[in-house]
């Protein structure tokens, strides 16, 4: 059974905009790259158009990407802020350390600017999930225990 993603409505839209461009108005324009590519001649030694099936290559395996986050997804709901879950954005500070660092908790497909994210399977995502503003979470780091209290949920 294939594995089901957890994505806002904002990034499943964004997935869906950017499969749909990529098969339509992409594969169109490559198309023409490759054909302009093999009219120079040559194809053991033409660059343009190496590198124009090198981008077709690396696109479609996007798209498959894409395809398959988007079949086996599944939509959340913002959270209330009480607690952190998928989809949340957590203020928190290292233990010992004042400076708060921002996370976002999910998949990489939810970025957004300015804001890293931390994947819900990872030491430190796991460690945070249901953690409330205030809790104090351990985590096992490749340097040793951590600890982080969290500040502030959102979504």
């Amino acid at each position: 059974m294939p594995e089901t993603y957890e994505l806002s409505q904002n990034a499943y839209d964004r997935l869906r905009e950017e499969h749909t461009h990529l098969s339509t108005t992409w594969r169109i324009d490559i198309a023409r790259k490759i054909e302009i590519a093999r009219e120079m001649g040559d194809l053991k030694e033409n660059g343009d158009y190496h590198a124009a099936k090198e981008e077709q290559g690396k696109t479609e395996a996007r798209i498959g990407h894409i395809s398959a986050l988007l079949e086996n997804s599944v939509i959340i709901e913002p959270g209330d802020g009480t607690s952190v879950r998928v989809g949340s954005v957590v203020s928190l500070t290292y233990e010992g350390d004042d400076d708060a660092e921002q996370y976002l908790i999910g998949r990489i497909e939810e970025e957004r600017d300015g804001i890293e994210v931390v994947s819900p399977t990872s030491p430190l995502g796991s460690a945070l999930l249901g953690a409330a503003a205030g809790d104090t979470v351990g985590f096992q780091a490749p340097s040793g225990e951590l600890r982080v209290i969290v500040r502030s949920i959102t979504g």
